[in-house]
């Protein structure tokens, strides 16, 4: 097949979020040239609105904390969580290169984390499993470093923070702030930063908006180019390799050659209903997903296309989820480690530890839903005590519920459990019996049900002025109820990659040219989420190998 191409580069990234930023950036340091095209007006993907959170076992910033972590420990926690359902290559493949990674974006590039001490891994009583935690997360950035097109172009993640420049280990003491002194000395530290930006004119950035501004800048100061507004509308393929992909730019539909490969990094399809209703778990909507909109699948149905196999398919990245009138879902990270608070099914029982794993508890979710007592979407039941105390929604302690939260009736309030009951369809006397029984377990320090506030993960957010950091009785009102849904941050099935990051077809040949990483692709984490960053980590890592592998052949 006779191309004329308009535009040719060594690599061709689909999508730039973090997957698709480190393998322009990986082409650029290995001089190769590399062209990023975005389908979106702005970019950053599901990750700028993320917490930015890297999982990456064994990197150096582990190793200057003095964890002790090695890579025998790290497959042995692999294996205890993802076990056989990814082949091992593909796991070796992420435990030795996903350091290497780090090390190199580090030295090479403005990419910069910091280690994020007692954050634990979701199973930390699993073999090889960290207590402390192997999470790390970007360093603070000025916006400012960016030219001014390249601010206006960041994807926002708009998070409640008021102003403010708020880390993700700052957000653990912050909810903490009317109970510990570290959440009073954190309230400081984070006002005395934001007035010191004031005054210096900085305009600071943390969590994932930061990752993907450090990514930019490091693009930008390493010549890679990024295309906006560009949505892919085809592979190009020449004797079974993938040569090169069709994109519209400004009304015109481009051929741009890739002479080394093709790395798709776009994202899942959590916006498109259709492939959601024919892959998910029922039910399942769009107003659920807190990914970024641009992820419909264009890139997995182009894959899929050109013969990949996938695999996956019916697993999303969990994250409960509320979902308020302004339609915007709002994940539910520490707020399910809030002491004094249940939720229930629509019998008003409860089914599942409140504060598990934020994936386990979705799985939880469709697990226990049932006819006669659905869990999908379920109820989130707070009392006056706890909703003075921690922060909730995005809203500071004794802050209240927006007024058009409560007119609608998102939020439902009462003066006790049995009227509250009635305002969400339950039995009175049966959700009087689920809070008494919850009650006395707070009381005793000790969830038998579902054993709640006994892993170092669920008490991460919990309250450590109690016995049990976790629980706390029911017993003041006015209570408030609002729905939980299963919600996602991305979708996890996708194309079959190796170990290199090349797609390969049903018959596990590889499809020469093509590769994927990030939400695209099949996820290395399998079923499970071993923890914080467990999508980004391996994101980063495949784009890398993606790059890497390109510049070798």
């Amino acid at each position: 097949m006779n191309n004329t191409w308009d535009h040719t580069y060594d690599v061709v990234v689909v999508g730039s979020g973090a997957a698709g930023m480190a393998a322009a950036l990986t082409a650029r340091l290995r001089g190769l040239t590399a062209l990023v095209v975005e389908k979106t007006d702005v970019y950053g993907g599901t990750t700028a609105l993320s917490g930015g959170a890297v999982w990456v076992p064994n990197n150096f910033h582990l190793d200057a904390a003095g964890l002790g972590d090695t890579p025998e420990k790290a497959r042995a926690y692999l294996d205890a969580t993802v076990g056989d359902r990814v082949p091992a290559d593909r796991k070796d493949a992420y435990l030795e290169h996903g350091p290497r990674m780090v090390r190199e974006f580090h030295d090479r590039t403005a990419v910069k984390f910091a280690y994020t001490p007692g954050y634990s891994d979701y199973y930390p009583e699993r073999l090889g499993g960290y207590p402390q935690g192997r999470s790390i997360e970007p360093r603070i950035f000025d916006l400012k470093k960016l030219p001014p097109e390249q601010r206006a172009t960041l994807r926002r993640a708009g998070l409640p923070t008021y102003g403010l420049t708020i880390t993700s280990q700052d957000f653990r003491h912050l909810n903490m702030v009317g109970r510990t002194w570290a959440g009073r000395r954190t309230s400081a530290k984070v006002g005395a930063r934001a007035v010191k930006a004031l005054l210096t004119g900085q305009r600071l950035l943390a969590l994932g908006e930061a990752l993907i501004a450090r990514m930019r800048h490091s693009l930008d100061l390493l010549g890679g180019d990024l295309w906006l507004s560009a949505p892919l509308t085809g592979l190009v393929a020449e004797n079974g390799r993938i040569t090169g992909v069709r994109v519209t730019l400004g009304n015109r539909e481009l051929a741009v050659r890739a002479t080394g490969g093709v790395v798709l990094a776009s994202g899942g399809f959590s916006h498109h209903q259709q492939l959601r209703e024919k892959y998910l778990p029922a039910p399942t909507s769009t107003e659920w997903s807190a990914a970024a909109e641009g992820q419909t699948g264009d890139a997995l149905e182009l894959g899929l296309a050109a013969g990949a196999a996938v695999d996956l398919m019916d697993r999303v990245w969990g994250a409960p989820s509320v979902v308020p009138p302004e339609g915007k879902p709002f994940f539910l990270v520490a707020d399910r480690g809030v002491p004094g608070m249940v939720i229930v099914n629509s019998a008003g029982e409860r089914y599942a530890n409140e504060a598990a794993p934020y994936h386990e508890f979705v799985d939880a979710m469709y697990a226990a839903d049932r006819p006669e007592a659905t869990s999908v979407p379920s109820w989130l039941i707070l009392d006056a005590t706890s909703k003075a105390r921690y922060l909730f929604m995005g809203l500071f302690p004794g802050q209240p519920f927006p007024r058009p939260w409560v007119a609608s009736g998102f939020v439902k309030k009462a003066g006790s459990v049995e009227e509250l009951a009635t305002c969400i369809g339950v039995a009175p006397e049966r959700l009087r019996a689920t809070v008494d029984r919850f009650n006395g377990f707070a009381r005793a320090g000790r969830d038998e049900d579902f054993h709640r506030g006994d892993s170092v993960y669920d008490r991460y957010y919990g309250d450590p002025t109690l016995p049990n950091p976790n629980l706390a009785p029911l017993d003041k009102g006015p209570y408030y109820a609002i729905p939980v849904h299963p919600g996602d941050i991305g979708t996890k099935g996708g194309l079959v990659t190796d170990a290199t990051a090349r797609v390969l077809r049903e018959d596990g040949t590889v499809i020469e040219g093509l590769y994927a990483s990030g939400n695209v692709s099949s996820a290395v984490m399998g079923e499970t989420y071993p923890g914080p960053g467990a999508t980004i980590g391996p994101a980063m890592t495949f784009g890398w190998l993606a790059a890497h592998h390109i510049a070798r052949t």
